[in-house]
């Protein structure tokens, strides 16, 4: 039984690892993630997963295909993944001192066609962010195309007072979620 990963991610591939599961090949989705009008955080995060999983699946026919898709919200903002020092600011200012959503959604794909969803949603609190605390972040680099401006698995990490739910989730990939859908359409995860 081949798995795909539908993921240029390298954290998606080093958390599969984690658990002991190794693609066979790894093969990221090139969709259009533009939002929809009026689109949810939630909807948003499953929808993009989805739409990976079925181009992925197209040229895969026969394996499974896992797909996800990562999105920080505050309230029904959904944050960009952070492409400008200028845009990662704003990110972490928003967030600064108050709680916001992560949601991790995954879709995987049978060697029949048959897509199965999850959705992972977290709680991330930051403490109050100084502009010298800022600053140092954003010189890491860390912020570089993530959403919402920063990396848990980084330097955020003593940045953060709490969170909720799953920390893989927020890394970019549900793992409990995850390793049931595997286990669920037969892939040998033990």
């Amino acid at each position: 039984m081949r798995l795909i990963l539908a993921s240029a991610s390298p954290r998606r591939l080093a958390l599969l690892e984690q658990v002991g599961v190794v693609p066979d090949a790894v093969d990221p989705a090139d969709i259009d993630e533009t939002m929809q009008k009026g689109e949810l955080p939630a909807p948003y995060a499953a929808r993009v997963a989805a739409e990976k999983g079925a181009r992925v699946a197209t040229r895969h026919p026969g394996a499974l295909v896992l797909s996800g898709d990562t999105v920080v919200a505050a309230g029904r903002r959904i944050l960009p993944k952070a492409e400008s020092e200028a845009q990662a600011r704003t990110c972490l200012a928003l967030l600064s001192g108050r709680r916001h959503r992560v949601l991790s959604a995954i879709t995987l794909i049978d060697a029949e066609g048959k897509a199965r969803h999850r959705l992972s949603t977290n709680i991330v609190i930051f403490k109050r962010l100084d502009r010298a605390e800022i600053d140092a972040y954003l010189a890491s680099g860390e912020w570089r195309g993530k959403a919402g401006g920063y990396a848990i698995q980084g330097r955020a990490a003593g940045l953060i007072r709490s969170i909720q739910g799953s920390h893989s989730a927020i890394m970019g990939l549900p793992l409990y979620e995850t390793r049931v859908l595997l286990r669920a359409a037969g892939y040998p995860c033990d």
